[in-house]
């Protein structure tokens, strides 16, 4: 029997508990947050200001074409980033 595991689009948390920084992978839904990646596709430093929001958005839009699904705050930086 196979199973097809969902794939997600989510932040992964970096930094110490004050100095947080985020990375946007795509993982399996079952993986830990912080759990083995499948690809890196951004990286968020809400520290400085303006938010630094690096994104790839040829590699999210690959992954969305073969079916992951980006979170509620992954769509939201989706919606705002340039």
């Amino acid at each position: 029997m196979i199973f097809f595991m969902s794939v997600k689009i989510r932040l992964k948390q970096l930094g110490s508990a004050n100095r947080r920084t985020f990375r946007v992978v795509v993982v399996e839904e079952a993986k830990k947050r912080d759990g083995r990646v499948l690809e890196e596709v951004g990286f968020i430093n809400p520290l400085v200001k303006p938010a630094q929001v690096l994104l790839k958005h040829e590699l999210i839009s690959e992954w969305i074409k073969k079916g992951a699904q980006p979170t509620l705050a992954v769509k939201k930086l989706l919606e705002d980033a340039p």
